[in-house]
């Protein structure tokens, strides 16, 4: 676990992470699976860990199984030096201050906590929610700003005033505004960390000024991705380009329905984890596994 010193924290963070999927078995959360996927995240070269987002159904997860799958990814990465940055976000700050105590106990690197969904507070509300999590936790933070998930979207004004607060060290950003990053790095302390949230567009978000991305393409290609940044860190912009044309089709094809389901079906092809998830989300239609699988081929994943 991090203990905060200023903006050295964040550089930990960069490259291709992973919004973690949360497999399923009979209803209850498949623990060994989970774990067994993290171990091959790991082996596959995947930069940084980050369970319990969105992507992990964390809304349909209780109290205890959200503590319980952050426990699981932080043991299953000891010892690699990958780091692991756990979801702690609510739309109640109480709440979240709670589950972010827990990812500082159980030694998460970082904790990410999403924008409040549903209750739309104004900018001032957003930034009295994440400096109030701040200053009760002393964990390195990440703001997650996803408007198509939340119904709110928090400006670069705000985001500006949350980077001065102590151990808030970056943001994830998933508001498919490609201006942000350079208007962002242009006015925030400096060192303050940004991911895109956004797998098609995450290249041009790193050419924009962004340190990375947290993918869901990542689940299913894990090292085609983290391939795709190391060749732009080294500048290898042909190879960049290539890498992102097997994957473009792919990251559409991981949002033709509602995220998880589209990404649980590409895990389930690769016989990594089942398709299984809970209420509300139901099983991708047939068209759309259609295009799941064509666009696996495409990224020359499967046959």
């Amino acid at each position: 676990m991090l203990i905060f010193q200023g903006n050295s924290e964040a550089a930990m963070f960069n490259g291709s992470l992973v919004a973690l999927i949360t497999p399923f078995k009979n209803g209850a959360v498949d623990e060994k699976g989970f774990e067994k996927f993290v171990a091959w995240q790991i082996k596959e070269g995947t930069d940084g860990l980050v369970p319990c987002g969105t992507t992990g159904e964390s809304p349909t997860l209780s109290m205890d199984e959200h503590k319980r799958v952050i426990d699981i990814c932080i043991a299953a990465a000891k010892g690699t030096g990958v780091p692991v940055i756990a979801g702690t976000g609510s739309n109640s700050t109480a709440e979240a201050i709670e589950l972010t105590r827990h990812a500082k106990k159980a030694g998460a690197d970082a904790a990410m906590l999403v924008v409040p969904y549903y209750n739309k507070p104004t900018q001032e509300g957003l930034f009295q929610h994440f400096k109030a999590v701040a200053e009760a936790v002393d964990i390195p933070i990440l703001l997650y700003n996803v408007p198509p998930r939340t119904g709110g979207d928090m400006q670069v004004e705000t985001v500006v005033r949350l980077s001065q607060v102590k151990n808030i060290i970056g943001i994830k950003d998933a508001s498919y505004d490609m201006a942000r990053p350079t208007l962002t790095r242009l006015r925030a302390k400096k060192g303050f960390c940004q991911l895109s949230g956004e797998d098609a567009s995450a290249l041009g978000f790193l050419a924009q000024g962004g340190d990375g991305c947290i993918s869901v393409t990542a689940n299913v290609a894990p090292r085609l991705c983290g391939d795709m940044h190391d060749a732009w860190k080294k500048r290898d912009l042909d190879k960049a380009f290539e890498i992102q044309d097997r994957l473009m089709p792919l990251h559409k094809a991981m949002f033709c329905e509602t995220s998880p389901g589209p990404v649980k079906f590409a895990c389930e092809l690769i016989g990594q984890t089942t398709a299984e998830m809970r209420l509300p989300m139901v099983p991708i239609a047939e068209a759309s596994k259609k295009a799941v699988r064509e666009a696996m081929v495409h990224a020359g994943l499967i046959n």
